[in-house]
């Protein structure tokens, strides 16, 4: 496997705004050098991210993002273009696309729209050509991945901001939903080898690889949910996708070779994760080396309760907890904190300050021919609110019968 390509180490950085995103996005493809990278006889998966289902700043691939990368593609003359979904089991995609106007512009320059999770796309089992990290020894039984993806060309559509388990997320994290299914959550506790494999099956199955990332606006804190947004105003694109996630993380004020996921990268020659070492085209270098947004990557209640799990004194019983029918429990009580308690009471303000931002304003009107104009902003999500009732009714009545049956057995004990 040839770790040399067309583009490594370097990564155009423009600063944009919305008047002219949308060229700007061209611009910045050309500058990175998409069509050496791309293969014009090969079909193009742009690679949709959907963190929430709902439109949160930052958080998910941007309209604007999409529909910039979509023009730039169709003016250069590739035709077999075609949107890319993955689903979680805490995100419906399908709603997702909707509230974050994914769909509208997929069928606004007629793409076609695949959900590799349903049933008519097949898994096949990939065999590697060198040795894995981890992913052997997390799936014995063999790993898994669309036959979908292979053969074709892929764009990674990340945005800029903080995660939860990686420090940032990005181009590299942005391929773990798609490749790997919904036992994904197995390899949290060795997540960052995992994106390092992920990235090596990545560079074997696709002729073109390429990332574009939004940082109009921008997410800190505990991400990639329920973060502190803030506008910045900057485009990045790559075909190395170490290099644009070590840039993302030097703006946002990490040191990328501090991440484990970049640094086993850039050791192993995947790509460049050393931003002394990256080719910055675009803005003026130094500019871009200055930067420093100091965010901070938190942990939310939910992320500390799994962390235990992954890395603390719960560990041991991992298996028990993630690989048995008590499983959907951790994804209730994910979407419980995000969508009934955090979204409503926190986020939900959060997001009416953005929307009063020229980014915010732009989304409000994208797709408003269609009758898409505005966004979504849901209250307390009605399904996880019942689960949460029957769950700790359920609770509660076995608490009930316990004591009960603890109160007849004294009884019982003293009477004999």
């Amino acid at each position: 496997m040839s770790t040399e390509f067309p583009g490594r180490g370097k990564v155009a950085v423009l600063r944009t705004r919305p008047e002219t995103v949308l060229d700007d996005y061209g611009r910045l493809m050309a500058l990175a050098g998409f069509e050496e990278t791309l293969p014009k006889d090969k079909e193009t998966i742009l690679k949709i991210n959907i963190s929430w289902q709902t439109w949160y700043p930052a958080c998910s691939t941007a309209p604007w993002q999409l529909e910039g990368v979509i023009r730039a593609l169709q003016a250069a003359g590739y035709q077999n273009l075609i949107g890319g979904h993955n689903d979680t089991v805490v995100v419906d995609a399908h709603v997702g696309e909707r509230n974050n106007k994914h769909r509208y512009v997929v069928e606004k320059y007629g793409l076609r729209n695949v959900h590799l999770f349903e049933p008519q796309y097949e898994w096949v089992r990939y065999e590697p050509k060198q040795p894995f990290l981890v992913l052997d020894q997390v799936y014995p039984e063999g790993v898994y991945i669309p036959q979908f993806l292979v053969g074709r060309n892929i764009i990674q559509l990340p945005t800029v901001k903080t995660h939860v388990f990686t420090t940032i997320t990005g181009a590299m994290k942005n391929a773990f939903g798609g490749l790997l299914g919904r036992k994904r959550h197995w390899t949290h506790s060795v997540i960052h080898e995992t994106l390092v494999d992920l990235l090596m099956i990545q560079q074997d199955i696709h002729p073109g690889l390429f990332a574009v990332m939004d940082g109009t606006f921008a997410g800190d804190g505990p991400g990639p949910r329920a973060m502190r947004w803030h506008e910045k105003d900057l485009i990045l694109a790559s075909a190395d996708q170490v290099a644009i996630d070590a840039m993302s993380a030097h703006m946002q004020g990490f040191d990328p070779l501090s991440i484990p996921f970049i640094r086993i990268a850039h050791e192993m020659g995947l790509g460049v994760g050393d931003p002394r070492q990256i080719e910055i085209v675009g803005e003026d270098p130094d500019w871009v080396m200055a930067q420093d947004w100091r965010f901070v990557q938190e942990d939310t209640f939910a992320s500390r309760g799994q962390k235990m799990i992954y890395r603390g004194w719960l560990h041991p019983i991992e298996p028990l907890l993630l690989r048995t029918p008590l499983v959907p429990w951790s994804y209730f009580a994910s979407n419980f904190y995000h969508n009934v308690y955090w979204y409503p009471f926190v986020g939900r303000k959060r997001v009416q300050a953005a929307l009063d931002t020229k980014w915010g304003r732009m989304f409000t009107t994208y797709g408003a021919d269609a009758g898409l104009e505005g966004a979504v902003m849901p209250g307390m999500e009605l399904k996880t609110v019942v689960t949460a009732t029957v769950g700790l009714g359920v609770l509660a009545a076995a608490l009930g019968a316990g004591a009960w049956w603890l109160r007849r057995g004294g009884r019982d004990d003293g009477s004999s």
